[in-house]
């Protein structure tokens, strides 16, 4: 196993707390020796004093020659020999209980190569840095989470603003095709009314050549009793009330003229206005004379009740104010 700095540090602070301890000890144990007290008896001190042997007293001497000699202890028995070391009995065959391989064991071509001292020296990891990781890890996995909630937020939105704009456009389509389909229906109508206007002129007009000749002398054919000069007058006053209203664009040139249909009620409450064939005016043009006309209510209408009409078409001129 490979050793780190800690580990060489900590294998050096364990030895020389070793030897602190064994010198600790030392000291103690000569500390010991010198302050064992003496052991104290019970009875006086024996005394004993060296004498020469050639300084006693012939009595003495022979008195000392004369003493026993000690006991002549045996020899000792010569001890028995250790018996010699038989040979073991040899092992006798067993029945074995395993089945015998059938096959021997495919030889495997390639060795694994795996480093065990590489693997056995990685360090073990420890619990503090475990935890840290493990922390780390726990902080990541939160991060992609919210993440991740948020593109979802994201696509969320995105997706909800994709279809509101699908949803506006097929409105707008539906209104521009419903706009089309009713101008259209009003162009045909104007035109069947005008048609229809022209044949009964024409009706009345051969009947009454019919019935007086083409005298001379015969009063201009007459206009159903419809007074030209208050029409007129009619027309100049409505123009001037939409005209108070309206702010000519800069693209519609002043002289241009639109036709406008307007739907109204008696004393000049307008229902609806909507510009219709031949208009010069350029969208722009056209929505702001629309607003205009709904603005200039009540329009014109006491003394004109004689020529008053629901559905009105005005030839609108474009001037400023």
């Amino acid at each position: 196993m490979r050793e780190s700095r800690a580990d060489t540090a900590r294998a050096i602070w364990q030895a020389l707390g070793l030897h602190a301890l064994l010198f600790a000890l030392m000291f103690v144990g000569l500390l010991w020796t010198r302050t064992t007290a003496q052991v104290s008896a019970v009875g006086s001190p024996v005394t004993a004093e060296l004498i020469d042997a050639n300084a006693l007293s012939p009595a003495m001497q022979r008195t000392l020659q004369k003493r026993p000699k000690p006991a002549e202890l045996p020899p000792p028995e010569p001890e028995e020999a250790a018996p010699l070391p038989q040979p073991s009995p040899e092992p006798r065959p067993e029945d074995s209980v395993v089945t015998p391989q059938p096959q021997a064991q495919d030889f495997i071509p390639v060795p694994d190569n795996t480093n065990q001292d590489a693997v056995v020296d990685q360090p073990t990891p420890i619990a503090a840095e475990e935890d840290k990781v493990q922390e780390a890890k726990r902080k990541q996995d939160q991060v992609d989470l919210t993440e991740q909630k948020r593109q979802e937020q994201v696509e969320k939105q995105r997706r909800l603003a994709e279809q509101q704009d699908q949803e506006r456009e097929q409105k707008l389509a539906e209104i521009r095709r419903k706009r089309e389909a009713a101008t259209r229906e009003r162009t045909a109508a104007e035109r069947a009314a005008n048609l229809a206007n022209q044949r009964a002129q024409q009706v009345a007009d051969a009947r009454s050549t019919a019935a007086t000749g083409s005298s001379e002398a015969s009063p201009p054919p007459g206009n159903n009793g419809t007074d030209t000069g208050l029409q007129a007058r009619y027309a100049a006053a409505l123009q001037e009330a939409i005209l108070s209203k309206w702010t000519r664009p800069e693209t519609v040139p002043v002289g241009s003229r639109c036709t406008l249909l307007i739907r109204q009620l008696p004393g000049g409450q307008v229902m609806s206005a909507e510009v219709s064939s031949p208009c010069a005016y350029d969208e722009q043009g056209r929505r702001s004379i629309e607003a205009a006309v709904l603005k200039a209510q009540p329009l014109p209408y006491a003394g004109f009740e004689k020529v008053f009409a629901r559905n009105l078409t005005l030839n609108f001129t474009a001037q400023d104010r």
